[in-house]
């Protein structure tokens, strides 16, 4: 058995079925993510109806075919009744439904086909193209990137851990290298060209504390000694920078180090922060300068015997060798999109005008990539507040906090630790707070939601302060946040000052405008609410 590990220095079976697995992993978390979130936030009763949205792309498409508008927004909704919000509604929740199922399998076993693959990466393709600002990230691109690529990485049909005459493809391993070599330069380079900080060294000191969704360890990272942020900002640099060439010099032992930087310093981001399933996503290519040879002592002595017995070499019929001739044919089809599609990438690195998370093609094959590009440098968030007083401007009036999952808010709250499941919501919360309400006409309808404890969308956050009746009016306040000198389950976490205004006070009936207008649904869900909203109505027109 030791002498036959010396052959496996340049064989990757072992590191598919670890890439395979993980994918699925990745794929289960972002699947249970939409099937949770999807109803308030894309549902027909949710904050942006992804029924309008498509509705909307329909007309911008014109009178084409709905296969044509396939290739151009990449979504299955095409192919169903897209104007019926309940079809909608039905499909994304199926949707999601499919993923988490065959996700678990590819988790469970560790074996997949093209065709479980390509059914994972094209029903996720079908919620992301319709899910609006909720899914304009870059780890979504990525995700699709990476999954596309395991489409043929695995057997088209056997779904054996080991299957004879189908090693992995090296144009896949290749592939996935040429991932995280882009990621990393493009990341290391966005901020050289970005935020001054990064080039004097000191955006650490403000990266813990503002970063969009803090975590617990954060508040501790962020009371380091300033040499220690300085440090961190050049172990930064190192891993985007200088590590990614060890990615492209033909030795072996070189590849293994810059595999394992990156994994590592995936794992430093993981514990750091919150980052969605970002970092989890981005050890996923790493993994692909990890041989056989270094991953062999993760498996049993069994599994080693079967990946042996699959090598044994096999006598090809016609039959084989037509399947063979078709394979090396499709293999050098990919080769060939993959280095079409980067000639953009590649312009896009060089130049000084560098975009970050952004595709040049419909189907997001080959993407750019970057990551905090700026940091700010103060912390400010928008805390929603309700009150059940028919008049808001006295000073009578108690105004009432809704705590999202997340986010900060009261201050006496420990932050959360949640990576890498992720909360839409929360997070769309942190970009809202330093741009105003008019550039997020999502909020206006978050405001009417709470107006009338719609429970879609109050599902998407921690505690409604008005469980028996909804508030009479809702208005958004800003804050400057700060991390407490000390945070423990006795004191607090936070200390805040107030800005000013974010939203003006506002009831549902002087919303009701703005919502016609947007086409989104005015009375609330359920009978109950619906009688609660009828009894208000009554009582403030009397």
């Amino acid at each position: 058995m030791i002498s036959q590990k010396s052959d496996l220095s340049s064989s990757y079976n072992l590191t598919r079925i670890v890439v395979i697995r993980y994918l699925g992993f990745i794929y289960f978390v972002a699947f249970l993510i939409s099937l949770n979130q999807n109803s308030g936030l894309l549902g027909s009763n949710g904050l942006l109806p992804a029924h309008l949205h498509i509705s909307f792309l329909a007309r911008r498409l014109g009178n084409i075919s709905n296969l044509s508008k396939f290739l151009q927004v990449p979504t299955l909704l095409w192919f169903c009744d897209y104007n019926n919000p309940v079809d909608v509604d039905q499909y994304l929740s199926v949707f999601a439904l499919i993923g988490i199922v065959i996700s678990s399998f590819v988790l469970l076993t560790g074996t997949a086909n093209s065709i479980l693959m390509f059914v994972l990466w094209i029903t996720y393709h079908s919620i992301v193209n319709v899910g609006q600002s909720w899914f304009s990230f870059g780890w979504e691109s990525q995700l699709l990137e990476t999954g596309f690529l395991a489409i043929f990485f695995v057997p088209f049909v056997s779904l054996k851990k080991f299957p004879k005459n189908c090693p992995p493809s090296k144009v896949v391993i290749w592939g996935y290298r040429w991932l995280i070599f882009r990621i990393m330069i493009g990341a290391g380079l966005i901020k050289i060209r970005g935020d001054q900080c990064w080039r004097d060294l000191t955006c650490m000191n403000y990266h813990y504390e503002t970063q969009p969704v803090p975590n617990p360890i954060a508040f501790y990272l962020h009371k380091s000694p300033e040499i220690i942020h300085k440090v961190e900002t050049l172990g930064n640099h190192f891993v985007e920078l200088v590590a990614p060439l060890f990615m492209i010099v033909p030795v072996r032992s070189c590849r293994i180090f810059a595999g394992i930087v990156q994994i590592m310093f995936q794992v430093i981001l993981i514990i750091s922060g919150n980052l969605s399933f970002l970092n989890w996503l981005t050890i996923l290519p790493s993994i692909c300068f990890l041989d056989d040879m270094f991953l062999s002592s993760l498996f049993s002595d069994k599994a080693l015997k079967d990946l042996y017995e699959s090598q044994k070499p096999v006598l090809f019929n016609r039959y084989k060798r037509v399947i063979s001739k078709i394979y090396n044919v499709v293999q050098l089809c990919l080769l060939m999109l993959i280095g079409y599609l980067s000639i953009p990438i590649v312009s896009n690195l060089l130049s000084s005008r560098q975009l970050m998370n952004s595709s040049f093609d419909n189907f997001r094959l080959v993407n750019t990539y970057g990551a905090f590009g700026s940091v700010t440098k103060e912390r400010t968030e928008v805390i929603v507040q309700g009150t059940l007083s028919d008049n808001p401007n006295s000073q009578k009036a108690e105004w009432l906090e809704y705590e999202f999952n997340c986010k900060p808010g009261r201050l006496n709250r420990r932050p959360c630790l949640i990576s890498p499941y992720h909360y839409r919501l929360d997070w769309l919360m942190w970009f809202a707070a330093f741009q105003n309400y008019q550039q997020n006409p999502w909020l206006v309808h978050l405001a009417a939601k709470f107006l009338m404890n719609d429970t879609e969308v109050l599902g998407l956050i921690a505690e409604n302060p008005f469980p028996e009746q909804p508030p009479n009016y809702i208005r958004m306040q800003h804050y400057l946040y700060n991390y407490a000198q000390n945070g423990n389950r006795e004191e607090n976490w936070w200390t805040r000052k107030l800005i000013g205004e974010y939203m003006p006070v506002v009831s549902l009936k002087e919303l009701e405008p703005i919502l016609k207008r947007q086409n989104w649904p005015i009375n609330p869900k359920t009978p109950t609410e619906k009688t609660i909203y009828k009894k208000k109505k009554t009582k403030t027109e009397l």
